[in-house]
């Protein structure tokens, strides 16, 4: 199924990014981009080349791969094919000394051989500005996100507890989870903008599973398949009576996702005071979903929460032991970690439209990780949920 992204909307994208840069490099002459998020956002498909914006020209995407299939999916207005660098360079009879470039993502042997057939001297970064275009989301976008909530939503809240066997495997329940995914909507891949970073289902686990210490910056721990695959779950840990199962994961479609935690109570309900806990984020979620307003500050908004959060309630939150994250919210898009984040340093008002994934988690010793997360779209009335509102610790008999 090709649902191609419209002109109006590429054109808009485009306006935006260009007032950004205008605003904030008044100078600038030439932007480069070559991930194939950004590709995709700027122009419709997922093909690999580079798109070279110009202040004062035409934009272009050059196709290397595959330049029929661009010509299929895509609405972008001008798309040329190239073998190499060297067959965009001999149509710019002038490059200028410094160029703006996605320094996050372009390696160095790649910037090698743009500058074999570009020869500027200087680059500086477009990564801010590229983030600041994609996080306020268009009426277009939303449509698939809601779409990727309301899944979201059906799987987790209502047709995981099915899944759920006593003498499952951690791997088990991610394979036949996937499946399910699949089969109801998903695009059949998650994306990262965190480098070298792939959790191919879920962050999952069963108990104390939820609490192991991963190389992925979120609260939530996996026991994983081993030590060169740190994600899916254990083959090895199976479900019994008395356990937290801890679900965390993203969901697409056509490209854009959303993000949600549930958790559930496997054959015997736990302790009240693990149900308190987990209360209790719940309410902490509530409290910055009252504050998603345009506006309003994620710095502010952070520290607002923290602030209101005893010593006590602040140990293992966040994560467990040692390993605990400075950030209640994040971005999401196009990547699951978008830009901005609720946490400090992102000072910048939020706007109407912007997407943010709330999950507030507290590991428990001997039980394993608590908490709650939901997608939400930023209103003028605070966050509206996209993907339930289920306050989670589902019992499962």
């Amino acid at each position: 199924m090709n649902i191609k992204t419209p002109a109006s909307e590429l054109n808009q994208r485009m306006t935006v990014f260009c007032g950004i840069m205008d605003e904030q490099h008044p100078d600038w002459k030439m932007a480069m981009i070559f991930s194939k998020i950004n590709l995709f956002y700027f122009t419709g498909t997922y093909s690999e080349g580079m798109l070279i914006i110009e202040r004062d020209r035409s934009s272009v995407f050059w196709v290397r791969r595959s330049y029929d299939r661009a010509i299929a999916e895509s609405e972008f207005a001008n798309l040329r094919p190239m073998n190499s660098y060297r067959d965009a360079a001999v149509t710019y009879s002038s490059v200028p000394d410094e160029v703006y470039l996605e320094v996050e993502f372009v390696p160095l042997a790649m910037l090698s051989r743009v500058q074999k057939h570009f020869p500027f001297k200087n680059y500086q970064s477009l990564d801010f500005q590229l983030a600041m275009t994609r996080s306020v989301k268009s009426n277009w976008e939303l449509k698939f996100m809601e779409e990727a909530g309301e899944i979201h939503r059906s799987i987790l809240e209502e047709k995981v507890p099915g899944l759920l066997r006593e003498g499952m495997s951690e791997a088990d329940l991610a394979a036949e989870l996937f499946e399910l995914m699949v089969k109801e909507g998903h695009q059949g891949t998650a994306r990262f903008a965190m480098h070298d970073t792939d959790i191919v289902v879920a962050q999952l686990g069963f108990g104390e599973s939820s609490l192991m210490s991963t190389n992925f910056d979120g609260p939530g721990g996996n026991r994983g398949l081993s030590a060169a695959v740190p994600s899916l779950g254990s083959r090895e840990r199976l479900l019994k009576k008395g356990d937290l199962v801890f679900v965390d994961m993203g969901l697409g479609v056509n490209g854009y996702h959303s993000d949600k935690t549930m958790t559930y109570m496997f054959g015997t309900p736990l302790p009240a005071e693990v149900q308190e806990i987990q209360k209790q984020c719940v309410e902490i979620q509530n409290s910055v979903v009252d504050l998603l307003k345009p506006g309003n500050s994620p710095e502010v908004i952070y520290e607002t929460i923290m602030d209101s959060l005893s010593p006590d309630f602040q140990r293992n939150f966040m994560g467990f032991g040692s390993r605990q994250v400075k950030f209640l919210g994040h971005g999401i898009g196009l990547t699951v970690d978008e830009l901005p984040v609720i946490a400090k340093g992102f000072k910048l008002p939020l706007q109407e439209n912007m997407v943010f994934a709330v999950e507030p988690k507290k590991g428990i010793a001997g039980v394993g990780m608590v908490g709650i997360e939901n997608t939400f779209v930023v209103t003028p009335n605070g966050g509206r949920s996209i993907t339930g509102n289920h306050p989670g610790l589902i019992f499962v008999e």
